[in-house]
């Protein structure tokens, strides 16, 4: 049983891995703000162009499942980005259950515009390329590893 002294420090605000990942989160998701305004996103949007941009028209279950987004939080992301003529919402012909998101000419067209956000990460952590990038693998093993658990 831990002393008092170590159950302290084991709670203390600044000694959690929860928090550290959960305020540099939002630390990220304010440095990129000013970014994705200029490009009509949100942040879990850009999330989804990113996914689409590696992959056109997968279905909204497999995109949801890549994003981790129930169908609740992604369906009106899906509007809001059809809304603003980056995607479209296609039912498949043989199972019109079964619908696809597709990038529109628009939606293909930012990607281009898009490949500055990543750079203003870069710039303002004044890490390198290796250093973001194996920092990026360990934060997946570990989500890999809290998802199996």
């Amino acid at each position: 049983m831990p002393s008092p002294r170590s159950a302290d420090e084991l709670l203390r605000l600044d000694n959690q891995l929860c928090f550290a990942v959960y305020s540099t989160s939002l630390a990220m998701t304010k440095l990129y703000q000013p970014h994705l305004a200029r490009l009509r996103l949100t942040y879990p949007q850009y999330l989804a162009m990113l996914a689409l941009w590696e992959s056109d028209g997968p279905m909204v279950s497999e995109l949801g499942a890549r994003l981790s987004l129930d169908s609740g939080t992604l369906t009106p992301l899906l509007k809001r980005l059809e809304a603003t003529g980056y995607v479209e919402r296609r039912r498949a012909i043989d199972d019109e259950r079964r619908v696809h998101i597709h990038l529109t000419a628009a939606g293909r067209k930012l990607k281009a515009r898009a490949a500055q956000v990543p750079e203003c990460l870069l710039a303002a952590s004044q890490c390198s390329i290796s250093e973001l990038t194996a920092l990026t693998r360990e934060l997946q093993a570990l989500r890999d590893r809290l998802r199996a658990a």
